[in-house]
């Protein structure tokens, strides 16, 4: 979305603010122009859907900068979080799926999304789903971090999976 500046802006009206981001009213758009002109600075729409729409009185180039600078930090915040997977079969042992949840449990921590996989081969795809799904929620049990659902039991290619993510 591109602001508009100056002779772009198209409402009748506008609230306008000054450098100070002192509330100056309710101003005609002639009017707004020439209070910027006189400053020696550009009329900026900021909230082009408000009724009546807001404007600032400010540098552009100094408005660009601000506004890149602020997308600059809200970039550097987000930190990427992925799918991580965690793979079961029917007969997994007890201490190897503790361990499978500890690394789980770190990864929810962490902020990833987990997808627990239950490896099916030959016959087993056509086990009783319910049979199968009690095989999943062994692991489930096991997490230590609270976490919630995101995509519930699914019948894959390679078998049943479940996906998990760290609950806010």
């Amino acid at each position: 979305m591109r602001e508009r500046i100056n002779n772009q802006i198209r409402a009748s009206e506008l609230r306008v603010i000054d450098d100070q981001n002192q509330n100056i009213g309710v101003l005609s758009i002639k009017e707004a122009l020439q209070m910027a002109e006189a400053r020696g600075m550009d009329l900026i729409e900021i909230s082009p859907n408000a009724n009546p729409p807001v404007a600032k009185i400010m540098d552009f180039g100094k408005y660009q900068y601000e506004a890149s600078k602020k997308l600059k930090k809200a970039k550097a915040g987000a930190k990427p979080s992925e799918t991580k997977s965690i793979q079961v079969k029917i007969g997994t042992g007890d201490h190897d799926l503790e361990m499978k949840a500890k690394t789980a449990s770190k990864w929810l921590k962490e902020g990833h999304r987990i997808k627990i996989e239950l490896f099916l081969a030959g016959r087993a795809k056509y086990m009783d789903e319910k049979f199968l799904k009690e095989r999943l929620d062994r692991v489930l049990h096991l997490i230590t971090e609270d976490y919630k659902i995101s995509d519930n039991y699914k019948k894959g290619p390679k078998g049943l999976f479940i996906t998990i993510e760290k609950s806010k």
